[in-house]
């Protein structure tokens, strides 16, 4: 989450406004299947939990479970995406002693998971279906059964493996607000994308420009900071 991430999610943002003008008025029912209450995340999908000698400590990591509807006529696949939308811009406080992260406090974008050519005949992903445990750099970048993977966003500043796959929410435990996770599908009229093998959320809109049918959205929020609250 340096500045080339900064960069990227800027990029990002302007071309899925390009994407949501080029869309039709379809919408998809998307579903998480898991959540707890309300929109909140279940613990088992995030990858850090709110320790009971306070802090966090790993959790299962477990891919979301998801559905949603099938695509309007001349659909020939999906995509999918999830963003953190609260992630704090000044990193320099994230986790840090003595330091509260403000609620109004200035936010970016931040990906944790990326699927590509999902099959038409695809409407739900199985909870851990695409991960589970944490993964030291991720997990392949490689076309499955369910989709091709892209990087998250941990890629561009860890450095140390391919980070495909799903990486759960792990908000700052020191975080005033409870961060929203959004996850978004894509019904797209081509059964498959031209895509680099390390490809970004940004590729990926890209590449989307001018194939998609419809999108439909849900967000969860999670945090690890009992006191945290949504803006």
């Amino acid at each position: 989450m340096n500045n080339t991430v900064r960069l990227c999610a800027a990029a990002a943002i302007s071309t899925f406004s390009t994407i949501s003008a080029l869309a039709s008025s379809d919408a998809l029912q998307v579903e998480v299947t898991s959540q707890a209450s309300r929109q909140e995340l279940a613990p088992a999908n995030a990858s850090c939990v709110t320790s009971s000698a306070g802090g966090t400590m790993p959790g299962a990591n477990r891919s979301l479970p998801l559905k949603w509807s099938a695509g309007p006529a001349g659909t020939k696949s999906y995509a999918l995406t999830m963003v953190d939308l609260d992630v704090p811009r000044d990193l320099s406080t994230l986790n840090k002693v003595g330091t509260s992260i403000a609620v109004d406090a200035p936010r970016m974008e931040f990906v944790h998971w990326i699927l590509a050519n999902i099959p038409k005949d695809r409407t739900t992903l199985a909870e851990a279906e695409d991960g589970e445990g944490r993964l030291h750099g991720g997990l392949p970048l490689e076309q499955t059964a369910y989709g091709l993977r892209g990087q998250n966003g941990f890629a561009a500043f860890m450095k140390d493996g391919p980070y495909g796959g799903y990486m759960g929410p792990c908000p700052p435990w020191n975080d005033e607000r409870a961060h929203r996770y959004q996850v978004t599908v894509y019904a797209l009229d081509v059964d498959r994308l031209r895509l680099s093998r390390t490809f970004t959320r940004a590729e990926l809109l890209g590449a989307m420009s001018g194939h998609v049918l419809a999108t439909g959205s849900t967000e969860v929020d999670y945090s690890v900071n009992p006191k945290a609250r949504l803006e």
